[in-house]
């Protein structure tokens, strides 16, 4: 490999949310990477810091035109320049959105587990969420289309927030299943607000669909929040772009990005995703070969030493959803106990509204701390199943 991915860097004493944690402590919880972005987009924020001036930014013509040139090419999407309009994150144009969109005490749909901020988002502007649960079956989740339909028919109900690739879960939708989507939205005039974040964190030679491009009903019915900032690491940049293809559409979206003042980039905001798809794409195929290969480790560790937990495949994101259910005891307690038992934090599944029974594990990091999580992991549950039998 030309990069580097198993050099540890210490982001301890960065202001880093993540690393934010007790000296013992490993976190593996938030989804950002504890790699270096890619050389090439560094060179690129370190020229324009050697400018020496930081004024006011808007973007410019490079800025729509790596948007455009990258999804055509790597995910066969001719976006037109209009249609994309400048936000500071994924999360601050969907609350933006949801806003704008739909009135106090409407329903938006989601398909749980989802992205726990998406609760945030909805309940937090005063609507209300009504959860379409993904079924599990035989280790992959399935959308329960006769529920959907019941949601979507509500005549409170005015939004689905799709997640496109699924966070936490890691599932691709296909084509034919994101087209039944959207002619159910359009049949229930239900708007689809679609988070495609991950869509570029798959596995190597599995490619996403995006929602706008399936069909016309899909396109002029949708609002897309994409960024490259889970792919290539840029998250505290606060960069993110919405494609919203039809005109009516994007003009209220824009009023709405403008009027919470979450339309106008600082001036890293602007350079960084232009360096990323113009400079970034050996890097991204690499990194993509390297998360793979840490999912393989992990899914092959858990399922050879660690008994009662089953990790749920996935063919996006470098998040592994953990099927913790045979286990003895509580996934929420476990978590805790994880933590303070061994240091290792994960995430709760109950934050993404599982039912009960999972925890979220972040695989983006060098492989010897991949090693140093899964050991902690293995001897948490361990000491957590012979607790709980003690207590019995």
């Amino acid at each position: 490999m030309k990069y580097d991915f198993d050099e540890i860097t210490d982001r301890r004493n960065t202001g880093s949310m993540k690393w934010n944690v007790g000296e013992d402590e490993l976190p593996m919880w938030v989804a950002d990477m504890d790699f270096q972005t890619a050389p090439e987009i560094i060179q690129c924020l370190s020229e324009r810091v050697a400018h020496g001036i930081y004024g006011y930014t808007e973007p410019d013509n490079r800025w729509y035109e790596a948007y455009r040139a990258w999804w055509r090419k790597r995910h066969g999407f001719e976006i037109k320049k209009e249609w994309l309009l400048f936000c500071t994150g994924v999360v601050p144009a969907i609350s933006s959105i949801v806003r704008k969109m739909t009135t106090p005490a409407e329903n938006v749909v989601v398909m749980t587990p989802v992205y726990n901020i998406f609760f945030n988002s909805i309940l937090n502007n005063g609507r209300n969420v009504l959860e379409n649960r993904l079924v599990l079956k035989d280790g992959n989740y399935e959308i329960d289309f006769e529920d959907l339909e019941k949601k979507l028919a509500d005549p409170q109900t005015s939004m689905l927030l799709l997640c496109n690739p699924h966070n936490p879960v890691g599932k691709i939708w296909t084509r034919e299943t994101l087209g039944k989507i959207g002619e159910l939205c359009r049949k229930h005039h239900v708007l689809v607000l679609s988070d495609e974040i991950h869509c570029d964190l798959t596995v190597p030679g599995t490619e996403y669909v995006p929602f706008a491009s399936v069909s016309e009903k899909c396109r002029e019915n949708s609002i897309t929040c994409v960024a490259p900032t889970k792919a290539f690491n840029l998250a505290g940049l606060q960069t993110a772009a919405v494609i919203v293809p039809n005109e009516n559409i994007r003009h209220k979206v824009n009023r709405g990005l403008n009027t919470d003042e979450v339309a106008e980039p600082n001036v890293f905001a602007a350079i960084a995703p232009a360096a990323a798809f113009e400079k970034g794409e050996p890097w991204l195929d690499e990194l993509r070969e390297y998360l793979f290969e840490n999912r393989r480790y992990a899914e092959d560790f858990i399922t050879d030493q660690i008994e009662g937990i089953r990790p749920v495949s996935a063919d996006a994101t470098y998040l592994l959803w953990l099927d913790c259910r045979e286990l003895l005891g509580d996934s929420s307690e476990l978590c805790g106990f994880l933590r303070t038992h061994t240091g290792l934090i994960l995430s709760d599944g109950k934050e993404y509204r599982d039912g009960g029974g999972f925890l979220r594990m972040n695989l983006a990091c060098p492989r010897v701390r991949l090693e140093d999580g899964l050991k902690r992991l293995s001897s948490g549950v361990r000491k957590y199943q012979e607790w709980i039998s003690e207590r019995c």
